[in-house]
């Protein structure tokens, strides 16, 4: 397995280093305030395209909070994503 797959941060508290960009994407997550589309810029080795990617499964979620504004039950937020339900903790 190459290097880059397996040390991929799976949830927004190991992105390492762009804790500007986790916390505008949380927020945006929490209030159900998403952009039609982000653009994630910069040089190789700094997260974008895991962060893409964790953004994407959270938005991707049916039982996310973005999907169901009145809330989610504890149990349902599991199933989806894991860190959804840090996410929403978190913030």
């Amino acid at each position: 397995m190459v290097l880059y797959r397996k040390y991929r941060p799976k949830n927004f508290s190991e992105v390492v280093g762009q804790e500007h960009v986790v916390e505008t994407l949380q927020g945006a997550i929490q209030t159900g305030r998403l952009a039609h589309a982000y653009l994630f810029t910069g040089p190789r080795g700094t997260g974008k395209t895991s962060t893409a990617r964790i953004l994407a499964k959270m938005v991707n979620c049916e039982n996310s909070v973005i999907a169901n504004p009145e809330g989610v039950k504890q149990s349902n937020r599991s199933d989806c994503f894991a860190s959804l339900a840090m996410t929403v903790a978190y913030l």
